[in-house]
């Protein structure tokens, strides 16, 4: 799996290394039950430091894509995990376009509510 972090990048390097995994489900790169890099190995590659690479791997794990055990590591979760994947690559950026355009979180919420309620 590639790992790629860009220094010069407002976002944060964790989330850049979420990113990438992130990115690796989605397109079937990466499969359920597949155990990643550990953490250290990770760092080293990248020149980071290796609690950076656990806040990646611990955002996917609140995002119901990872399962971290201590005795295994960082391990895909099973279920829909491709698709949620996506699905969480897609909100990813729909927040960055929003910011981007200059819209606060009540817009964005407002704008998700009028889709879910439009059946959209």
């Amino acid at each position: 799996m590639l790992f790629r972090v860009d220094p010069s990048s407002p976002l944060p390097l964790g989330d850049q290394i979420a990113a990438c995994v992130r990115g690796a489900i989605a397109d079937g790169t990466v499969r359920t039950g597949e155990r990643l890099p550990s953490a250290r190995d990770v760092a080293a590659s990248l020149g980071v430091n290796m609690h950076t690479v656990l806040r990646g791997y611990r955002r996917l794990r609140e995002e119901g894509l990872l399962e971290l055990r201590r005795s295994r590591g960082a391990v895909v979760t099973a279920g829909h995990t491709a698709e949620r994947a996506r699905l969480t690559a897609q909100a990813h950026q729909l927040v960055t376009d929003a910011r981007a355009l200059g819209l606060s979180d009540d817009d964005v919420l407002a704008l998700i509510r009028t889709s879910l309620t439009d059946g959209t």
